[in-house]
């Protein structure tokens, strides 16, 4: 059986059975907040239990490491848009340790990318229209300082109202312990 199928079969027990009443909710978040953090599999539960947030109270933003590359990308929009439609007065950033993304290499990506089958040519193609490749792929070296600028980005952005307070946090995915890294409070 393919992953698509097993999924497709659970879903049709899961609908019989009625299960998604356990977590009806209204779309505006409950405690509203918008959290951008990591699309690390550790996090999917620790995060909300280490938090105290569950279904239907936080708008959530999810990308490899928690960063917010590009001031008028799809997450600063997300972002954007939690505070402006869905209700949400205040961001928290939270990045892990342990994180992927940290010490990522742009070399090491695209030497992965030629083994899955992408060609010179369209790698050239990509370094030679402008794009900044090499960058868009880096990682970061500290988790602290990545998400300290994700932070700065958004409540520096010319579109973000200055009464949001923007927060900064790195979680611990062993043990799901916060270490707070800018207050938004006092911005």
């Amino acid at each position: 059986m393919t992953l698509l199928n097993e999924i497709l079969e659970y879903n049709k027990t899961f609908v019989e059975n009625r299960e998604y009443e356990n977590y009806d909710r209204n779309k505006m978040p409950k405690k509203r907040m918008v959290i951008l953090t990591c699309m690390d599999t550790r996090l999917l539960e620790l995060l909300p239990k280490a938090i105290n947030v569950s279904n239907g109270d936080v708008k959530t933003v999810k990308n490899a490491g928690a960063i917010v590359s590009h001031p008028f990308g799809s997450i600063m929009r997300s972002i954007l848009l939690a505070v402006y439609e869905l209700q949400a007065d205040e961001v928290f950033v939270i990045g892990h340790h342990d994180c992927g993304v940290s010490g990522l290499r742009a070399e090491t990506v695209i030497e992965s990318m030629k083994k899955r089958g992408i060609s010179e040519d369209t790698l050239n193609t990509l370094t030679n229209s402008g794009i900044k490749f090499k960058k868009w792929l880096h990682g970061f070296d500290n988790v602290t300082e990545s998400v300290a600028h994700s932070v700065g980005v958004i409540k520096n952005h010319p579109l973000m109202p200055a009464d949001v307070p923007v927060h900064g946090l790195v979680i611990d995915p062993s043990t799901g312990k916060l270490d707070l890294v800018v207050e938004g409070y006092k911005n």
